[in-house]
């Protein structure tokens, strides 16, 4: 069973950085498909990023493409998403994901276990 703790979170200045962080206190996270997830106030909860277990596929949404990275340290259980030239679209509650099936089945919320999320505001 997959566990996910999200961490990096806060509040940044339109165009600063931020790191998010998911731990997997479960089984091995090299056997999963891993992914972010952002849900806006009053809007539905939208896919960000995905990566295979190798890193050898991966997916961003158009919004963020260029801007974000997916990352993955499947030693160290760990999931990253570097977010750079933040923006206040870009406020939302960042979830990770995992699913034991494909990046493509991810991107359409084919997910086995989520994060507790956590909140990214980004001021103007």
């Amino acid at each position: 069973q997959v566990r996910l703790i999200e961490s990096g979170g806060g509040l940044v200045q339109a165009g600063g950085s931020l790191r998010l962080s998911c731990a997997n206190s479960g089984r091995a996270i090299n056997l999963y498909t891993m992914g972010w997830f952002r849900q806006a106030p009053g809007k539905e909860r939208e896919f960000v990023a995905g990566s295979s277990w190798s890193g050898g596929n991966i997916y961003y949404a158009d919004s963020v493409k260029g801007r974000f990275i997916i990352s993955r340290d499947n030693a160290k259980n760990m999931a990253y998403l570097q977010m750079n030239n933040l923006k206040p679209e870009d406020t939302a509650v960042y979830s990770c994901a995992a699913t034991v099936g494909s990046v493509v089945g991810l991107k359409t919320g084919q997910v086995d276990a989520w994060g507790q999320g956590t909140q990214v505001t980004v001021s103007p």
